[in-house]
């Protein structure tokens, strides 16, 4: 993906904010990327418009070439349903619903048959380590299964970009490193891009490399050096 002069305004006069101030950044295909900084400072506007949930206000975002500004509605979320998957602090799992009926939903959506759809959902379960757990519910699984359940949603579909929105925010020392452990081998065994907004400098240094946002602009972007293997 390559961001060029992002520019996000919200509000207008006396209530403007300007959220991006021309921030440019590429990621690489196969790159695992932390993005930090204080609140306030654009992070996350910033991951809404990569992942196609928010629109700039100037400034182009291509992914894999295509402008994504000139996509309509649909086509956006065409490009989120087929190459991007989403992991999000507050996991966001269905109460009623079976874990492997939660990794099933994206599935659904791209109208896989019920049978292949049950073998991939418990196919990506056996990946985040949750085999023999799949028919239990969100309440009876601890915080960290819970995330590697959103997990196993998220890689389900194979994409090719994995956006994770604070995904220890919620989970204490050793489960957050538990779910950095499986995103770090996710990004290293498949392949898949992994761009993670952050607050914790020790999760960030799971990643490969870390940009810093500060008032809508980058003020750092560093590789990490190695500290997790």
């Amino acid at each position: 993906m390559q961001l060029v002069g992002l520019t996000k305004v919200f509000g207008t006069g006396a209530g403007k904010v300007d959220a991006l101030r021309g921030v440019s950044f590429d990621i690489a295909e196969g790159e695992f990327v932390a993005i930090m900084g204080p609140s306030g400072s654009g992070k996350s506007t910033c991951m809404n418009i990569v992942g196609c949930l928010d629109a700039p206000s100037g400034g182009h975002y291509r992914f894999r070439g295509v402008e994504v500004g000139s996509l309509s509605q649909d086509q956006c979320a065409l490009l989120r349903r087929h190459y991007m998957g989403f992991i999000f602090q507050g996991y966001n799992l269905l109460a009623r619903t079976s874990a492997v009926e939660n990794v099933e939903l994206p599935l659904i959506y791209r109208n896989v048959g019920a049978a292949d759809r049950r073998a991939l959902a418990m196919k990506a379960l056996e990946d985040v380590g949750l085999k023999g757990w799949e028919h239990h519910s969100p309440n009876q699984l601890s915080g960290g299964q819970q995330q590697r359940v959103a997990t196993a949603r998220a890689i389900v579909t194979e994409p090719q970009l994995l956006l994770a929105d604070e995904p220890t925010g919620n989970l204490d020392t050793a489960r957050s490193e538990e779910i950095m452990e499986l995103l770090t081998g996710l990004n290293r065994t498949k392949g898949i891009t992994v761009v993670m907004v952050t607050h914790e400098p020790d999760m960030a240094a799971y990643a490969r490399r870390i940009i810093q946002f500060k008032d809508g602009q980058i003020e750092t972007d560093a590789p990490v050096e190695r500290v997790h293997q």
